[in-house]
């Protein structure tokens, strides 16, 4: 394992990963490979570019001649596969570019890993793919797929191509499903960095039907070293779920936000809620704790208390997102809901 490419390695949990992985392991040489749509930022790897460990191509998943001038350039014998179109509410706008991302994109990177021998294939998906659970009980690695999005549909479907290329050809792939991460990078569309920014600016925070919905919260550290872990100890062929125990009602996750931030709770404004929301979500980590010896190292207590920590040392980068195209996307998910 000495050239991984990082697909997706400029957006919110690639480019986390990256920082990690060149400040865990020295003898290593990341390729960051990325399109640069709109969730992909490359301030989020400010600090890294005199790094001679480190290298960004420009490329899309989806162009096999990207993909194969990225391996034999840079004899890339590691893949970590982020690069996806990653937010239900998108995908509910339009599925097409998550089918053709998502499956279609991972599909020509598994040909050209094929092609290369690589040695490890790390496919990192999400727990959406298992639906959505009643108010008891977890999701394992046995139990069933039912996505309910079209982002959800199409992360299941890279998931099934990526462990038949196992099956059938024996190429070196290991499948990571994880629960809803937070921390420093996040694009602000997603719940956290949302209600942080529109706080900090005293604008609504919206929140979807009655705001009752369960997620488990994993901070991105966490899920980067449980990568790292799989990466180098997982078994060929297997699934390892990616959890932190960590069980919250986004109604309850707001209130926590403003409290940090000093605001008041009638900045709250419930809005329609998103066709087809799952109602819960929560993930058994309980194969990669008991065969892998990964568990979350960050209370959640800690975890958010950094988040917004970084959210206010960080204005800078945060208000050139909210000011470019993203404010035109906002308009049209939550303007008159």
């Amino acid at each position: 394992m000495k050239n991984i490419l990082v697909t997706g390695g400029a957006g919110f949990i690639g480019s986390n990963f990256v920082r990690h992985f060149l400040r865990t392991h020295a003898d290593v040489h990341v390729v960051n490979f990325d399109k640069l749509t709109y969730a992909g930022n490359l301030e989020n790897l400010k600090g890294l570019e005199g790094d001679p460990r480190y290298h960004f191509d420009r490329g899309d998943i989806c162009e096999r001649g990207d993909v194969e001038a990225a391996f034999r350039k840079h004899h890339i014998d590691t893949v970590v596969h982020f690069a996806a179109e990653s937010h239900v509410d998108r995908s509910i706008l339009g599925a097409g570019i998550f089918i053709t991302t998502n499956v279609l994109g991972t599909q020509v990177l598994l040909d050209v890993a094929r092609d290369c021998g690589i040695e490890r294939f790390v496919h990192v998906s999400t727990d959406e793919v298992y639906g959505s659970l009643g108010a008891d009980g977890k999701f394992t690695e046995m139990t069933s797929l039912h996505p309910n999005s079209p982002y959800a549909a199409s992360k299941a479907s890279s998931d099934m191509v990526a462990l038949a290329y196992h099956h059938t050809f024996g190429l070196p792939v290991v499948v990571t499903r994880c629960s809803n991460n937070y921390g420093p990078y996040q694009f602000p569309e997603k719940l956290i960095p949302l209600m942080i920014v529109n706080a900090l600016h005293d604008k609504p925070l919206p929140v979807y039907g009655d705001g009752l919905n369960v997620r488990d919260w994993l901070y991105v550290e966490d899920h980067c070293a449980a990568i790292d872990v799989v990466l180098s100890r997982g078994n060929v062929g297997e699934v390892y779920n990616i959890g932190g125990n960590n069980e919250w009602k986004n109604i309850d996750i707001v209130h926590e936000l403003l409290k940090k931030l000093n605001k008041p709770s009638t900045l709250i404004s419930y809005v329609k809620d998103r066709p087809g929301h799952d109602r819960r979500y929560a993930i058994d980590a309980t194969k990669i704790s008991r065969e892998l010896g990964w568990v979350p190292s960050l209370t959640f207590d800690i975890g958010i208390a950094r988040t917004v920590d970084w959210y206010l040392a960080n204005e800078a980068w945060w208000q050139r997102i909210i000011s470019g195209a993203y404010k035109q996307y906002y308009e049209e998910m939550y303007h008159g809901r």
